[in-house]
């Protein structure tokens, strides 16, 4: 029987570098975060979520590896995460790591025995050319920081491919050796305790830029099935998550029959979020899960509202864009980048507001999926423009208002990065251990709502159906599954409203019959979370008040239940 746990699963991603130095040397480690489980399993966190944490030269913040069966020394030993990932299952949270393997640094070993011997079996490893290809400019990720991705090596004598920066090498999907290198590193891991992997850069790993004729298939989505078959084979429950910002058409080739990856991060419903959050209205959102492909039965889409990278706008149209952009990146030239998205966290974006931050979270936790949480958005961190980048959301975790965020007793100059330390998210105002305290916090009700979330099932396993309010700025939705059945409603203005609901067949997302609409007489709505106390609903009324970026939930319950 297959063990479908990533469905109601709440994911935590975190930067070990970055989350809690144990030592004193500035540079967060799996000691430190080892120390650190009871808080995550007291917020409610089922899965840990690794950024890299492989050797690396860190041009590319460990995205950049030269070692994939090693950890990092300054981040501990592999002792260290051993010990990590048995006190994390212990408390009931699995470990997925990054699978990094699109490229390797160019300073790795295998890499720079194919620069210095033509007849070493890596140089297959990379793709290379003799003449720099006439596209050598297109496709380029990281426009303004990068202008080709065909870069020359003079030991080699020939140009290697490079999808992100110059020092990743592109490695060669179609040799079937690499493959068996990726699935090795999978099984290495998978001995070593973690239930899965997030696949960076997915769309790129399995392109066949260069080495067309060196492909043994003529569909590259089956090497996605090859590396399935092997976790399968490895470890029954093991999960691969897919980073792929890629069209509604390409989705279901990475699903595939149910035999290739189990999850994909849900890009296009968070941009369209951003849009309804700040047009203050639903459409966007109905729209985008509305053009959802129907998936297997085992697939599931990861939400969030922030990740690792830069918030992405890029299936957005650029009118849609500036819009975005407008309310929530001001200062272009220090909040955009790459041409596409926003450098910055939620706090920020939406001034601070509260209200807003819980509605953006709740639609997290209840939009059909699985939650993914980035670590600090728990506390509502912000972000530090004057770091380069990427790098200006992934600052330290700000655990107390003690020097450095109590991430680390290392002098200020030797940390990792720089702790947010002035203003309104400075460590002094957004910390752990004030919230704590603090029974209106924000850490305390994101407890709450994830708590909640984890008791309703529904949001995760469910068919779900868009719910007609006859409110524009009022997004609710409905799911099912097995005999339950819960409500989530989310005012996305800034005015409050009252809404009376009815249920419609056509507002179902293709291939996604709509749960069952049973007399709404043999019912009464149990309110499970909102954003401030409710009056009950009266008998079998639907009229629901909603205050100013208000959101309720509530449980559908047979009468004398």
């Amino acid at each position: 029987m297959l063990d479908l746990w990533y469905k109601n699963t709440i994911i935590y991603c975190l930067d070990v570098e970055t989350f809690r130095d144990s030592d004193g040397d500035g540079v967060g480690d799996f000691p430190g975060l080892t120390e650190c489980l009871d808080y995550l399993s007291g917020l409610g966190i089922t899965c840990i979520w690794l950024m890299p944490f492989y050797p690396s030269p860190n041009r590319d913040n460990g995205y950049d590896v030269t070692d994939y069966y090693n950890v990092d020394s300054r981040l501990g030993t592999l002792g260290d995460f051993v010990e990590f990932t048995r006190q994390a299952n212990h408390r009931g949270i699995r470990v997925i790591v990054d699978l990094v393997v699109n490229h390797t640094s160019t300073e790795h070993p295998w890499f720079q025995a194919a620069c210095s011997d033509q007849q070493s079996k890596y140089r297959d490893y990379y793709v290379w050319k003799e003449k720099k290809p006439e596209d050598a400019d297109e496709g380029i990720v990281f426009p303004g920081r990068q202008s080709t991705t065909w870069t020359y090596q003079e030991q080699a004598q020939a140009f290697y491919h490079h999808r992100f920066y110059e020092h990743q090498a592109d490695l060669n999907i179609a040799n079937p050796t690499v493959r068996q290198e990726i699935c090795k590193i999978m099984g290495f891991w998978l001995q070593l305790g973690v239930s899965g992997f997030r696949v960076d850069a997915a769309p790129y790993l399995i392109e066949l830029q260069g080495v067309e004729d060196q492909a043994d298939v003529t569909d590259p989505f089956t090497y996605l099935s090859e590396f399935r078959d092997f976790l399968s084979w490895r470890r029954g429950d093991a999960i691969v998550l897919a980073e792929a910002n890629i069209s509604i058409e390409e989705m279901p080739k990475y699903f595939g029959n149910g035999d290739r990856m189990q999850m994909l991060f849900g890009f296009i419903v968070n941009q369209q979020m951003m849009l309804s959050l700040v047009r203050e209205e639903a459409a966007p959102l109905v729209n985008a899960l509305k053009s959802l492909p129907p998936i297997p039965q085992i697939g599931q889409w990861a939400i969030f509202v922030r990740n690792h990278d830069e918030l992405s706008l890029d299936k957005l149209t650029p009118a849609e864009q500036e819009e975005v952009a407008d309310q929530f990146a001001p200062d272009r030239e220090q909040m955009w980048i790459f041409d596409r998205g926003i450098r910055r966290r939620l706090p920020p974006m939406v001034e601070g507001n509260i209200r807003r931050i819980q509605l953006a979270y709740s639609l997290m936790l209840t939009l059909p999926g699985t939650p993914v949480l980035f670590y600090g958005e728990e506390i509502g961190m912000g972000e530090d423009l004057s770091l380069d980048e990427r790098n200006s959301t992934r600052t330290p975790m700000q655990w107390s208002d003690a020097p450095n965020g109590g991430f680390s007793t290392a002098p200020s100059e030797k940390l990792i990065r720089p702790v947010i330390s002035e203003g309104q998210f400075g460590y002094a105002a957004v910390n752990v251990m004030d919230q704590r305290r603090d029974p209106k916090s924000l850490l305390n009700w994101m407890e709450r709502a994830i708590r909640m979330r984890k008791e309703c099932p529904e949001f995760g396993w469910g068919k779900w159906q868009i719910l007609d309010t006859g409110k524009p700025q009022v997004f609710a939705h409905r799911c099912e599954w097995q005999k339950g059945a819960v409500v989530a409603l989310h005012n996305l203005s800034s005015q409050p409203c009252t809404v009376t609901l009815s249920s419609s067949p056509e507002n179902s997302p293709p291939g996604n019959s709509p749960p069952e609409n049973l007399p709404e007489n043999d019912h009464h709505w149990l309110e499970l979370l909102g954003d401030c106390p409710y009056e009950p609903l009266k008998g079998a009324s639907r009229e629901i008040y909603l205050e100013s970026y208000g959101f309720r939930w509530f449980r559908v319950c047979s009468r004398g239940a």
